[in-house]
């Protein structure tokens, strides 16, 4: 019998091949024979953490006693330091016992509730495009997943409706992600009010991943479906520093919202994790609860990253969108190239540009056509990047 095929696993069988490991593949190669190759491809903050929080880690490694087990929920602090938040962000009142609890960065957070509340069968909705966690979450716990199109607020809510009207059973959630990654689209505060009366009627549950909610331009601040009364009857929010304080690595995440599905996520993350190492808990809460011009310095400096990337598309040739939020542009594929489709056109850049994309139809059907760039390279790299992208557009 062979024994090294993970294909004969279940939930493998229902994972497609990682469509980001093409590309991925072909940068390692590339640099490992010495190629400058500048990579638009992941989000990953290009700049350190502030200093006073790398200040108070460093402090609290010190302590003979913070290197013991954690706590899976997050420590009080922590939690504390979250509900203080959005208490002065979005005026949204949470106890930080029954309604916030610490995860493994919005990733692990979406990955185990979808594993507490999900029943094989059960109907999830989820935009496409989207974060690839946000599907395959639910679809590694047995759930059907049932996608549907991002458009304005009124084309979401029909589409929910129709998901009602034409799914049986009934469908257990439906995930939102405003700031949107890949696209960057933005919703006021009214589209949150139709989608919780929609819900709230008919019983369905909303995951909402907030992780841009510092990362935005001239759309002003984002708004938390949690400032919508009554929107913890069937509502749960993710929230990361990851972006907001890049901190990607170290893996602060937060979920908050309905208590009952925060015990939830509680009682399955209590048999399968410690929770974060306290130190960086620690100074996790100093980033919270600390001086916060680190955040306009951040805004201002994708800001800039993202004016200097799309007017340089722009000159190139390549027509663009210019995002009102997030770190990334999602850039429809140049007419004379759309024939290739956005894995071979991402390709296409890595080869002939030695620039990395992630291409569109990795966030799902309606990802196709498009690729999204991160803007995790400075002013400087990026202007190589436009250059050898025009280079290799005009071939």
């Amino acid at each position: 019998m062979e024994l090294d095929n993970a294909e004969q696993f279940h939930r493998i069988k229902r994972l497609p091949p990682y469509v980001f490991a093409e590309v991925n593949a072909l940068k390692a190669a590339g640099r490992a024979a010495g190629q400058d190759i500048i990579d638009f491809g992941m989000g990953n903050p290009d700049q350190p953490p502030p200093a006073h929080v790398t200040a108070k880690l460093v402090e609290t490694l010190s302590d003979p006693r913070i290197h013991r087990y954690s706590q899976s929920r997050g420590i009080p602090g922590l939690r504390k330091a979250l509900a203080a938040y959005y208490d002065r962000r979005f005026n949204v009142d949470l106890d930080f016992d029954r309604e916030v609890i610490v995860t493994l960065g919005s990733k692990e957070g979406l990955a185990n509730l979808a594993q507490a509340i999900t029943s094989p069968g059960d109907i999830i909705l989820v935009p496409s495009p989207s974060y690839p966690i946000h599907a395959f979450g639910f679809i590694i716990a047995g759930a059907s997943i049932r996608q549907f199109q991002l458009g304005d607020s009124a084309t979401v809510v029909e589409q929910l409706s129709r998901a009602l009207r034409h799914s049986v059973p009934k469908p257990l959630a439906v995930v939102l992600n405003y700031p949107a990654n890949p696209t960057g689209q933005v919703v006021d505060l009214d589209f949150y009010e139709e989608v919780v009366a929609f819900c709230r009627q008919h019983g369905i549950y909303i995951i909402s991943d907030l992780a841009y909610s510092e990362v935005y331009f001239e759309s002003g601040p984002p708004p938390s479906i949690l400032q919508v009364p009554g929107a913890k009857d069937v509502a749960v929010e993710f929230t990361s520093l990851s972006k907001t304080y890049s901190m990607p690595g170290w893996r602060v995440g937060f979920c908050a919202g309905n208590p009952k599905l925060i015990a939830a996520l509680a009682r399955v993350k209590s048999y399968v994790d410690y929770g974060i190492f306290t130190a960086v808990q620690v100074a996790a809460t100093a980033a919270l609860n600390g001086p916060q011009d680190c955040v306009d310095e951040m805004r201002k400096r994708y800001k800039q990253r993202r004016d200097c990337l799309v007017e340089g598309m722009r000159t190139a040739g390549w027509e663009t969108p210019s995002p009102p939020a997030t770190m990334f542009v999602w850039a429809p594929l140049p007419e004379a190239f759309t024939h290739l489709g956005s894995l071979e056109f991402s390709k296409h850049l890595l080869t002939e540009a030695k620039v990395a994309v992630a291409p569109g139809v990795g966030f799902g059907e309606y990802g196709e056509g498009f690729v999204r760039l991160g803007l995790v390279e400075n002013e400087q790299r990026i202007r190589q990047a436009v250059r050898n992208m025009k280079t290799a557009l005009a071939r």
